[in-house]
């Protein structure tokens, strides 16, 4: 069977896409114009085709003569949207990858969609599928990620058969940018984070969401949302399990959340003097201090989505960070 996969390049995409192939299937990926074919899919057997999901006509010749569409690309902000390009890309990129699937009679959709198009508030309520959706008020990319979901809504109408699936905090192996809590991890390691966030999130190891979202291919309802949830953890938890693993003492300081809040507004005015990307803002501390019970029933029943333990991932990612010699430090401590 032939499918494509947009966003291949990300952490979802690495893994989803091995899945794939080592299923049998056929992989075309979607290559942006200005990208060449990037580390995480070097070596694999797909088809690579130019397109931009910011541009309907290059996805309609993308997706031609494929079954299934996995579009997993998105744009991930911790810092609003101030181009505008987070929300060409999660919500005018999201309409035309689902259009252009209609138009090329593409079987079946899924969309990447992240639990942050859910209101996290109350974040001790059980959040699940049926949760009111980010107002005003939310940062920039909670919005878009709700409002890609209604652009492909609108697809649906039409006839697409599109199914949606909504990811917690991914973490795991396979991490090559590395993504920011990879990041982390390689951080905690290192010894180079002086103190740590009183936050925490639901944490899913991202082979289990590609898991997920190929289950959502084959058994998801038309039209439905899957909350593919792991387990809360505090950044603190984190770090302890990190530490278990690696052997390497986590920091004892835990910042209160007074503290962050003022670090966050420093550390983003000082970012954009520099001409440079922020990495504590209100909006990554808004994430943190999201919802502690992500109900992913639905995915568990239907999907067959079960989510392994955490301290299991943050393992598996330092195996493979050290295989791919980003700590070499560990390499005889992670072979006992």
């Amino acid at each position: 069977m032939k499918v494509v996969v947009t966003g291949a390049s990300g952490h979802v995409g690495a893994a989803l896409v091995r899945a794939l192939l080592a299923r049998g299937e056929q992989v075309r990926v979607v290559a942006h114009p200005e990208t060449n074919m990037p580390a995480s899919l070097a070596g694999l057997d797909v088809d690579s085709v130019v397109g931009d999901v910011c541009y309907l006509p290059s996805l309609r010749s993308a997706f031609s003569g494929c079954e299934i569409v996995f579009h997993l690309a998105g744009l991930i902000s911790i810092d609003g949207d101030r181009d505008g390009k987070v929300r060409r890309v999660n919500v005018d990129g999201a309409g035309n990858a689902a259009s252009a699937a209609l138009a090329s009679g593409v079987r079946r959709f899924v969309h990447m969609s992240s639990v942050h198009a859910f209101d996290h508030h109350p974040v001790d309520a059980p959040l699940d599928e049926s949760r009111a959706r980010p107002g005003a008020a939310h940062p920039a990319y909670d919005r878009s990620k709700a409002e890609g979901e209604v652009a492909v809504r609108a697809v649906v109408a039409q006839g697409l058969d599109a199914v949606i699936v909504n990811p917690s905090g991914i973490i795991g192996p396979l991490d090559f940018a590395p993504s920011r809590m990879g990041q982390v991890l390689l951080y905690l390691a290192q010894r180079k984070l002086p103190g740590l966030s009183g936050g925490g999130f639901d944490w899913v190891d991202v082979r289990d969401v590609a898991s997920g979202v190929m289950a959502a291919a084959e058994r998801g309802r038309t039209g439905q949302n899957y909350l593919l949830s792991g387990h809360y953890a505090t950044v603190a938890d984190v770090a302890r399990m990190a530490a278990e693993i690696t052997g390497v003492p986590a920091p004892r300081l835990v910042a209160p959340a007074v503290i962050e809040d003022v670090a966050a507004v420093v550390s983003t005015a000082w970012s954009r003097l520099r001409g440079q990307r922020p990495h504590l803002t209100r909006e990554a501390l808004h994430a943190l201090r999201g919802s502690r019970n992500i109900n992913g029933a639905r995915a568990a029943a239907e999907l067959g989505h079960a989510p392994r333990p955490t301290k299991e991932t943050i393992a598996d990612a330092y195996a493979w960070f050290v295989a791919q010699g980003r700590l070499p430090e560990l390499r005889e401590r992670l072979a006992q």
